[in-house]
């Protein structure tokens, strides 16, 4: 075996370059944004992307994605998973490259974004409105992104880490809305979240600014089900109407 190895060439085929990309999400005002770098070098000098970068050899795909994500925008501690790999030939001018993207979601209000002095700006960019064209593939894997996101809510609790540790079943609601695009019948997806078993009552309530009806119920994840990444719920019985 050693032998073998000692005679394996590793000339024999070209190395194509491997680099991660990072679709981070997050809820500013009550609407989903996605995180954009814009890029100060060639190629694509100007244009908005993910952050992201080269892999070194001598780390994992998930420990570069969290190196180039810290020192691209600042964001870190954040729960990653890989999303998919792309690979067409010719999607990036300077090399053949294959890039392995993930997605996360985050609380903005808990993460602090800088620039890098590879960018001339990091910026949060409302997923409705995004800038009319975006470096490399990345429109094509920001779309496969909220795809995944999207059909992903039906049986993870990804949702749950855009909220704070207390919250409204209503606040839940909205998370839900703003990512599948769609308005929910109120009174089943009440009933479908709490049939997950998944919540408990916080002996806390809200009082809203406006003294109309009753205090707000606040809750939060059961502790004895918050490491849990899956559960069912099935969004997809409960649409009312498409919305924007």
């Amino acid at each position: 075996m050693q032998e073998q190895a000692e005679r394996y060439d590793v000339t024999r085929y070209e190395r194509p370059s491997v680099t991660v990309d990072v679709v981070i999400f997050t809820l500013i005002h009550q609407e989903l944004h996605v995180l954009l770098v814009q890029r100060r070098n060639w190629p694509f000098e100007g244009c908005w992307a993910i952050p992201g970068g080269f892999v070194d050899m001598d780390e994992s795909l998930e420990w570069a994605a969290r190196r180039e994500l810290e020192e691209e925008t600042g964001v870190r501690d954040v729960y990653l998973e890989q999303l998919y790999t792309f690979g067409e030939v010719g999607r990036d001018p300077r090399t053949r490259v294959i890039s392995v993207a993930y997605i996360a979601l985050v609380r903005a209000d808990v993460q602090q974004i800088r620039v890098s002095e590879e960018s001339h700006a990091v910026r949060w960019f409302p997923v409705r409105t995004l800038p009319e064209q975006l470096a490399f593939d990345h429109a094509q894997i920001l779309a496969y992104a909220i795809g995944r996101l999207r059909s992903k809510l039906e049986y993870t609790t990804l949702a749950f880490q855009l909220l704070p540790e207390q919250f409204s079943i209503l606040e839940l609601k909205h998370i839900y809305e703003q990512i599948l695009g769609e308005k929910l019948d109120k009174g089943n997806f009440y009933r479908k979240i709490k049939e997950a078993d998944l919540l408990e009552e916080v002996h806390v309530v809200r009082e809203e600014r406006k003294a109309r009806g009753r205090p707000t119920q606040l809750w939060r994840v059961r502790r004895d089900r918050a490491l849990e990444k899956q559960f069912v719920f099935r969004w997809r019985e409960d649409r009312l109407e498409r919305g924007g």
